[in-house]
């Protein structure tokens, strides 16, 4: 059967340039050092500015999903600058292969480069769903292996990272350290490589020493817990710098793991077999025991941090699950479905009453998993303060920055 998109063939590997949207910037240099390691010639694209709006708005139609606008945006952007070969580049687009963001971007994508005069531009899904195949970028089990390292590993820097910056003396000290751990990981997962899991568990220990012998002002901070869709979530594109400006106001900012969403992913496949008998036991029998050898690789690096630390370690994601009983069904699992709502009770749970729900303009699903749960979140839990922003094209950050501070002002420490 003839494929209806151009493929990135095995030919291309050595002379095209991949360019990668920004969403997790520590999370993502660490996978692409990875990828690296097996010959790939990847760049992280981290552009910025009202401009990448625009240029979204230009070769996608308004009513889209915002992270649709700006990753297409950047895309465009960069195909635009004369920096890169358009005939010598190809476009990567992480996804998970559901619903809504995780399906149509790619389709979105490849209309905006044909208008452009791009339809050359090869554009690899990734992602396990197996929607395509590019002979020139395969995930096999050992790449597999070593970027589900590279999440931990992110997870783990993001985390420490965040309890660090608004205390330390040294400013940017604990950045740099993360900097430094990023590119030692990237190597030590690389191609080349026997990832061996009790190293693993090593550098867990080493890098929650290296961060522990941060020099810290320790003061009363307000923490403030980022939920949302996932772009929007966890890019500085998509919410204006939210972690930076929650910082600067003095707030030590808390941030659910991507390593969560992808428990999300497995625990959805599993949990579709038991309420719907969709799928079979084989596959049902499968979701379950990566499912919980991924809870295992979470709690290993909590107990790192219990053990070697006083920093917060993160929850157990089956305590998690649990914590939506009484609130959300686990069958809603459009977009970023219950573990929108749960994540909330989460934070709440850890001590984080102060909470941020992102959310593109328009997103029905964070509408209902995440707005629509606030209610029901605080009458049962009154002293949880939580405040749903949009994030649009045609939202001014002015407006986000007065409903943030109004969040502060009555935050509770």
């Amino acid at each position: 059967m003839e494929k209806n998109y151009v493929e990135f063939t095995a030919d291309m590997k050595n002379e095209y340039t991949i360019l990668v949207p920004t969403m997790l910037p520590m999370h993502f240099r660490l996978l692409l050092a990875v990828l690296r390691t097996y010959g790939y010639k990847t760049e992280l694209l981290e552009t910025s500015g009202p401009e990448i709006a625009e240029m979204g708005l230009k070769h996608v139609h308004n009513d889209t999903c915002y992270p649709a606008i700006l990753v297409i945006g950047q895309f465009m952007n960069a195909l635009k600058t004369g920096k890169y070969d358009p005939h010598k580049t190809a476009l990567m687009l992480f996804q998970s292969g559901g619903g809504c963001r995780a399906s149509n971007y790619i389709s979105l994508l490849r209309k905006a480069l044909k208008n452009a005069g791009y339809d050359y531009v090869p554009v690899i899904p990734f992602g396990i769903a197996g929607i395509e195949k590019h002979s020139g970028f395969e995930l096999d089990l050992k790449k597999l292996h070593a970027l589900m390292y590279a999440v931990c590993y992110g997870d783990l820097l993001m985390s420490l990272v965040n309890q660090c910056r608004p205390y330390e003396k040294n400013k940017g000290e604990a950045q740099r350290l993360a900097d430094l751990w990023t590119e030692r990981l990237g190597e030590e997962l690389g191609a080349t490589k026997r990832i061996r899991y009790a190293a693993i568990k090593r550098n867990y220990a080493e890098i929650v020493s290296d961060f522990s012998k941060i020099e810290l002002a320790r003061r009363p901070a307000v923490k403030v817990g980022v939920v949302g869709e996932i772009f929007v979530k966890y890019s500085p594109l998509g919410n204006n710098n939210l972690e930076q400006f929650l910082f600067d106001e003095g707030a030590e900012v808390v941030v659910p793991g991507l390593l969560d969403f992808c428990l999300y992913t497995l625990y959805n496949n599993a949990n579709d077999y038991k309420m719907y008998k969709r799928g079979t036991h084989a596959a049902y029998t499968l979701y379950t025991y990566l499912y919980k050898f991924m809870c295992k690789k979470k709690n290993d690096m909590a107990k790192a941090i219990i053990k070697g630390s006083d920093f917060t370690p993160a929850t157990d994601f089956e305590e998690t699950v649990k914590l939506s009983d009484g609130y959300i069904s686990t069958g809603a699992k459009m977009g970023e479905g219950w573990l929108l709502t749960a994540e909330m009770l989460e934070l709440a749970h850890m001590g984080v009453k102060n909470i941020v729900c992102t959310q593109p303009f328009g997103c029905l699903p964070n509408h209902i998993c995440g707005k629509g749960m606030m209610k029901l979140i605080k009458e049962k839990q009154p002293d949880v303060n939580i405040v749903a922003i949009d994030y649009d094209a045609g939202a001014t950050r002015v407006n986000q920055i007065n409903r943030l501070k109004l969040m502060l002002a009555n935050a509770k420490v």
